[in-house]
């Protein structure tokens, strides 16, 4: 027999720089499998649940740019993927699910795992879903499925059915009703054109009060950023994807924007007299400026989402990069530069504040004090994730990244448990470099424990192998617990709320690997030493305490009114008034 259809699929993604694929095997894909051992150049990463492994190709897609690829059995396994591949869908990353299937005869015979995996995936990957169905078709369904995932930033699906996998593999004949396709793939040069360039020079132009808000979409565009917040004379906000686009540790960054946000982001916007949107999606209106007291303009490569969360004025469908870089020379030089020392005085007096509401007492460890200590000890070109509760919150605000350093999590999606699977995705694409994880106990415990299995596996692999998880130990799914006191006016609902007690160190020694248990706040910055200078991964559990409050940038006062309901009833009031009068004195006093 000839190459099967499995081998050629693998090899096929080989020729599209394909290196490794995250997955778990079932015998549904057990054709697959067994081509691994036939094909050199692609390694397979086991991972401990299927929904880690759609976690892990959204995450090489972020932090590289490249397709990610996962693969999964059929029925179950096919199912269980689908909350990474969202994830991955919805932050418009390019990822390639490949899922096993009954065998061709069985389909429609309500056979055993039979799934309906095209109407399954219709929604996730709604630009290209097919189910292979003979062998001149696998050629041709790989070389799409990596195709659209790259030109369309987005999710593509082959169902591979389990008889076909052994197949021998047939190339399409030259004949009528035959596909003949190729790989290979490049990005275009996408400018707006000329017109409405001028147009956005001209708007800009004429503004007293600029505003600049970057997403994701502005990743490759640092220089012509920063070039262009320096002609206007006005700072740069960063929308959570966006939070490495430009580093923290320039004096006219005012940091993230929304409920994770900060002050200066919060004045900025609010006073602005125009805006410039550059490659984000940023979903909160009410955190923009209010519709009509700014003009608008918006650069995103994907004309869909413009003004979509503003009514802008000009729309500029291009890349990020691009479009600066055409739109620079068009705009003039303010000399007024009162608007930017006015907003950079209010960065100062932030970065003042955060220190202050860090080093407030808390029982034991205030968990912002955690990410202040670590933000100067941050290794250069570090690769950071977060988590969603909480934790993001701390990480959005308390950590300066600096150029050359990566960050990212679940955006609009904002799924609890991508946190870990992130980060071991990062050690595979880039081994030589420091990866950590910000991760609360909520989410260790949904998937971050069982993925430290993966890292045990495969962590000496890497040319260097410091891995560094940093969970938050509160016993609280604090995020919800926080959104019932002050959205809803509600009390912490325990039987919903209290997690249950777990050793997070004393497990990964278990392990094998590095624990360090941390209970006190002047253990901090040596904890976070130790681990920096570990010789193998480590997880560092800091007991910090959940009535530290994640304050938005300002307190509207319905939610004070609710807020204030909720402490009626709450039975952990006292510590809730004790840390919120705290911290919003530091904002008086500092």
């Amino acid at each position: 027999m000839g190459q099967s259809t499995s081998e050629f699929l693998l090899e096929r993604l080989k020729e599209w720089g394909v290196r490794r694929i995250y997955g778990y095997p079932g015998d549904g894909i057990n054709g697959i499998m067994g081509a691994f051992e036939r094909v050199e150049g692609l390694q397979f990463i086991q991972v401990r649940h299927e929904e880690m492994a759609a976690f892990m190709a959204c995450a090489h897609a972020k932090y590289t740019g490249e397709v990610g690829v996962c693969l999964a059995t059929s029925g179950p396994g096919a199912i269980h993927l689908l909350n990474g591949l969202y994830d991955a869908k919805l932050d418009h990353q390019p990822v390639v699910a490949i899922v096993g299937q009954s065998s061709r005869l069985a389909i429609g015979g309500a056979y055993q795992q039979e799934v309906d995996l095209q109407s399954l995936f219709k929604d996730v990957a709604s630009e290209f879903v097919s189910t292979a169905m003979a062998p001149a078709q696998v050629r041709h369904l790989v070389d799409r499925a990596v195709r659209v995932a790259l030109a369309e930033r987005t999710v593509t699906c082959i169902v591979f059915p389990h008889d076909l996998q052994e197949e021998e593999m047939a190339q399409p004949p030259r004949a009528h009703s035959t596909i003949h396709s190729g790989t290979g793939w490049t990005s275009p040069r996408v400018i707006p054109r000329d017109e409405d360039l001028r147009r956005a020079a001209d708007l800009l132009n004429a503004c007293a009060k600029p505003a600049v808000l970057v997403g994701a979409g502005a990743m490759r565009a640092t220089d012509e950023i920063i070039e262009v917040a320096g002609i206007l004379g006005t700072c740069i906000a960063k929308a959570l994807l966006g939070k490495s686009a430009v580093p923290d540790d320039l004096p006219f960054v005012t940091g993230s924007i929304g409920l994770l946000g900060t002050k200066p982001s919060d004045v900025m916007m609010n006073e602005c007299d125009a805006l410039l949107m550059i490659g984000s999606n940023f979903p909160y209106s009410e955190f923009l400026p209010k519709a009509g007291k700014a003009r608008g303009v918006q650069i995103d490569i994907d004309g869909r989402m413009l003004s979509l969360r503003y009514p802008m004025e000009v729309n500029l469908i291009g890349d990020s990069r691009e479009t600066l870089r055409a739109l620079i020379p068009l705009l003039q030089r303010k000399t007024d530069r009162s608007w930017r020392e006015k907003l950079e005085n209010e960065i100062r007096e932030w970065w003042k504040l955060l220190e202050a509401r860090a080093m407030d007492e808390a029982k034991p460890i205030n968990p912002q004090r955690v990410f202040w200590e670590l933000s100067p000890k941050l290794p250069d070109r570090c690769i950071l994730s977060a988590d969603s509760g909480s934790v993001a919150s701390w990480y959005a605000r308390d950590l300066k990244f600096r150029r050359g350093m990566l960050g990212s999590l679940s955006g609009n999606l904002a799924t609890m448990g991508p946190g870990v699977p992130y980060v071991i995705a990062a050690k595979f694409a880039f081994p030589d470099r420091v990866a950590i994880a910000c991760v609360g106990d909520g989410a260790m415990q949904m998937n971050g424990i069982n993925e430290l299995i993966t890292i045990k596996k495969y962590w000496r692999e890497w040319s260097d192998p410091r891995l560094i998880i940093a969970v938050l130990h509160n016993d609280d799914l604090n995020m919800v617990t926080w959104e019932q006191r002050v959205m809803a006016g509600d009390p912490k609902f325990d039987a919903s709320q209290k997690l249950p007690e777990f050793g997070y160190a004393k497990y990964a020694e278990m392990l094998g690997l590095r624990g360090i248990r941390v209970d006190h706040p002047e253990r901090i910055a040596d904890a976070w030493n130790q681990a920096l200078n570990e010789s193998r991964p480590t997880l560092l559990e800091f007991i910090t305490d959940p009535e530290v409050p994640p304050l938005p940038p300002h307190i509207t006062a319905e939610q004070a009114k609710s807020f204030l309901w909720s402490l009626l009833r709450d039975p952990a009031r006292g510590a809730m008034i004790k840390q919120s009068m705290k911290q919003m004195l530091d904002a008086i006093t500092k």
